[in-house]
């Protein structure tokens, strides 16, 4: 066999608008969701929710479900009870958090609205469902706790047999990390004292492709198709939770639409179904409906931040003291008691403080569980911190912009050891700025808002400033085995050279819509020289990428990205004995660019030998160098040395109707800096899509709960989500500090939108009718909101500050939007 003619490479990939190979079979719908999947004598599942927040139960009556046309079998928690285990969790944040056992099945009593009690698995769905509903289920109810502030004092329990509500209490303190001083002292000497209290509210993960898996257990493993973000933590998880050789489990995600972080988890559901198709010998598939989607997959954010920020009286900043409730529902997940503590590395932010303390208290209530949601801690510590620059900021009567920059860290002070003990790499707040002035108009607008002030316009003119980092890149094993988490921040991937040219790229990191497939082609081929379309990416299947520990946190790129750069390097490795044989030349004498190898010294001339070509010749083996493998296959793993520290400047202008409290938004510009950039097109997608989401939160979304913790926004006539016609076109650029920690220089951008945005839109609210006293607006900042923080007066939204450990007794309940002056 020859070759005949070696494919030549695009001149560079890497940097290129490149529309994504995925999106043609998904825009068609020629692709594979998981509920498409449809298998020989496959049944389906329904599953029996509780209506109680919190309940014993008492009986449970199948005997009708049972009877009923098609249905195979029905199963309760005690039928279930010695086989299912306990849902994990893999984040013990210190050494006494008091975890409750989970089960996928409540036995004896419900903790949440919303949690299975009883399966059914019949012929069709419908049946399924039809059946479900005679399931009789009796009940005796229990004192529920809801409110977070009450659930923190242990008046009512969630669980009553833990003796009280508070799982853990992680604490950080710089005097104590020697990374900063005392911040006691930084408030008994401050001049300016900023003391603030804010509310996150509960969010939900509303991704487009409902959760659903199905399992077949008629093989030699038990292959399970589920859509998830985690694939291999999933795999590992059934087999540890479920006493099942990890080697007889095959997880694949198929095209998973969207995650946000709420398919980073191991579902009650997943292990039901696992169980519904070992006990009845049959493939089982379930599917949620939006509603059980709202309900019971894990919720987001849910804290009541403390703040107090010490300065002197030219505006530098000095102190900062953080006090959290952190709402966990009514379980820990996966992940659920680390994600406040990601946040606790990022409250201060850009800025350089003297003195910092960190302090979150974990408290279950009897609500859906929360986990990771889009940033992770991240947003919640953004937030925080520049709502605190703002105020601090009206409190000097300086530019809040003019007050940011004084305190932040100059791009020549890079890399910078933080209060937080973070490490920061590279960054230019400096030149992000700059160019998010520009576009924005700052000055001007400036001078339009000072017109409307004078003139007592009715529709007054806010701008709102996010001057913002986070740590992505989830992250150093050593690091993150410091903080308890059970598990590294590896990621792997394999390169295959094909005898025909072509190159299959293998990756630990499971897409949901970042682009994998596109971005890992351009980076290869760059790396090896090769076309862009001579490369197959594949991922998301445990049998076929067999090590990997996922994608989440902004990871992809920076951790898996540059495992995929290592291994395609250690190809140009192994290929160079090979070409140095053929040219009969020394390997020292070799260089290789463009995809070929040539001889230093030869002149310009020569044609050298080509990649595809060498990978022919090592499948036919017939004259390699003596001791040389045939096969330039090769595989790398890497854990990086530090996180990644994307950065940006975001500027929102509103606009507030004084009379109705109805908001517009007129302009939006953010100036990223999120290293160098693989594919812009891919990053304009991830910024546009985290912009609005993050948008959503300041404006429309929250998760409502009433007294008895029925979820009563749960549907999206009640959960308010955006749609096109909601937002306005954002303006968007990008600086370059490229990172230091990947060979790519790469810093992840796929949280960046949702984590800036949320401050910048509130900041703007508040800009906009503080001369009428308004200090706070809770989130989300509808209209009604905005109305009574206007004629309300005073501090229009934000409670009186008070001392931890129990926050303001008498603040009103999360749920009720409607108190009276837009008090949080």
């Amino acid at each position: 066999m020859t070759v005949t003619e070696e494919p030549t490479a695009a001149v560079r990939e890497v940097g290129k608008d490149r529309r994504r190979k995925e999106d043609q079979r998904l825009i068609t719908g020629r692709t594979r969701w998981t509920d498409n999947m449809q298998l020989t004598g496959m049944l389906h599942l329904a599953m029996v929710r509780s209506p109680y927040a919190h309940a014993r139960i008492t009986n449970v009556d199948m005997s009708a479900a049972q009877q009923a046309p098609g249905v195979i079998s029905v199963l309760c928690g005690r039928d279930l009870k010695d086989h299912q285990g306990e849902l994990p969790c893999a984040w013990p944040i210190t050494d006494d958090q008091k975890c409750m056992a989970h089960p996928a099945v409540a036995v004896d009593r419900v903790a949440f609205a919303g949690e299975v009690v009883a399966v059914v698995a019949a012929r069709t769905a419908a049946q399924a469902r039809d059946a479900a509903e005679l399931v009789d289920v009796d009940y005796e109810e229990l004192p529920a706790v809801v409110d977070l502030k009450k659930a923190a004092a242990d008046e009512v329990l969630a669980h009553p047999e833990l003796g009280t509500n508070v799982s853990a209490t992680w604490v950080f303190d710089s005097a104590e990390a020697g990374s900063g001083g005392d911040v006691e002292d930084s408030i008994r000497d401050a001049e300016v004292l900023i003391e603030r209290e804010y509310r996150q509210q509960r969010l939900i993960p509303s991704f487009m492709e409902p959760r659903s898996t199905v399992v077949d257990p008629t093989g030699e493993q038990f292959v399970m198709w589920t859509s998830t973000q985690v694939p291999h933590i999933l795999r590992l998880m059934l087999a540890l939770t479920l006493g099942v050789p990890e080697s007889k489990v095959r997880v694949i995600a198929p095209d998973v639409g969207g995650g946000f972080g709420g398919k980073l988890q191991v579902t009650p559901e997943e292990i039901i179904t696992f169980l519904m198709a070992r006990q009845t010998g049959k493939p089982c598939k379930w599917t949620e409906t939006r509603s059980e989607s709202l309900l019971s997959a894990h919720h987001g954010r849910d804290q009541w931040q403390k703040l107090t920020l010490a300065a002197r009286r030219d505006g530098t900043v000095t102190g900062l003291k953080v006090e959290l409730l952190a709402d966990m529902g009514a379980y820990l997940g996966l992940v659920t008691p680390g994600v406040p503590i990601l946040g606790a590395f990022m409250f201060n932010s850009i800025y350089k403080f003297e003195s910092y303390r960190f302090e979150c208290r974990n408290i279950f209530t009897n609500k859906t569980w929360t986990d990771a949601y889009r940033g992770a801690g991240r947003p919640e510590a953004t937030f925080a911190i520049e709502r605190l620059m703002d105020e601090l900021a009206a409190e000097l009567g300086r530019d809040p912009l003019e007050l940011r920059e004084q305190n932040w860290i100059r791009h020549d002070e890079f890399p910078f050891s933080t209060v937080a003990g973070m490490e920061y790499d590279s960054g230019n707040y400096e030149a992000a700025t700059e160019r998010a002035k520009e576009l924005f108009g700052y000055d001007e607008l400036r001078a339009e808002q000072a017109r409307r002030r004078e003139s007592g316009d009715r529709v007054q003119l806010g701008l709102g400033i996010s001057t913002f980092t986070e740590m992505c890149g989830l992250a150093p094993s050593r690091v993150l085995g410091a903080l308890s988490y059970g598990a590294g921040g590896w990621e792997h991937a394999s390169v295959r050279m094909l005898p025909s040219g072509k190159v299959e790229v293998i990756t630990g990191s499971s897409a949901h819509g970042q682009g994998h497939e596109t971005a890992w082609s351009q980076i290869v081929a760059d790396q090896l020289g090769v076309p862009f379309d001579d490369v197959e990416v594949l991922h998301g299947d445990t049998q076929i990428s067999p090590r990997g520990l996922d994608t989440y946190g902004s990871r992809s790129l920076v951790v898996g990205g540059q495992a995929v750069v290592m291994a395609a390097k250690k190809v140009i490795e192994k290929a160079k004995p090979l070409a140095a044989h053929v040219l009969e030349a020394n390997v020292d004498d070799l260089e290789f660019s463009d995809g070929r190898f040539t001889v230093r010294g030869a002149g310009a001339d020569q044609e050298g030998l080509g990649l595809a070509g060498l990978a022919l010749r090592v499948f036919a083996a017939h004259d390699l160098p003596d001791g040389m493998e045939p096969s330039l296959d090769a595989d790398a793993t890497f854990d990086p040395v530090n996180f990644s520290f994307p950065h940006g400047t975001h500027l929102c202008a509103m606009e507030v109707d004084t009379e109705t409290g109805e908001t517009t938004m007129r302009s939006y510009v953010c100036v990223d800096d999120i290293g160098n950039v693989v594919n812009p097109l891919i990053v304009d997608g991830q910024v546009h899509g985290g912009l609005v989401q993050g948008i959503a939160q300041a404006l429309w979304e929250e998760a409502v709960y009433d007294d008895q913790g029925t979820l009563v926004s749960g549907s999206f006539v009640d959960y308010t989500l955006p749609t096109s016609a909601d937002t306005i076109s954002f303006v968007t650029d990008r600086t370059v500090s490229p990172a230091t920690s990947n060979d790519l220089g790469a810093k992840g951008v796929g949280e960046a939108g949702c984590i800036a945005s949320t401050p910048a839109v509130v900041n703007a609210i508040v800009d906009a009718v503080r001369p009428m006293g308004v200090q706070d607006i809770t989130m989300p900042c509808t209209p009604e909101r905005v109305w009574r923080a206007i004629h309300g007066g005073g501090r229009g939204g934000a409670t009186e500050e008070s001392a931890m450990p129990h926050f303001e007794e008498d603040a009103p309940n999360q749920d009720n939007p409607g108190t009276e002056g837009g008090q949080l």
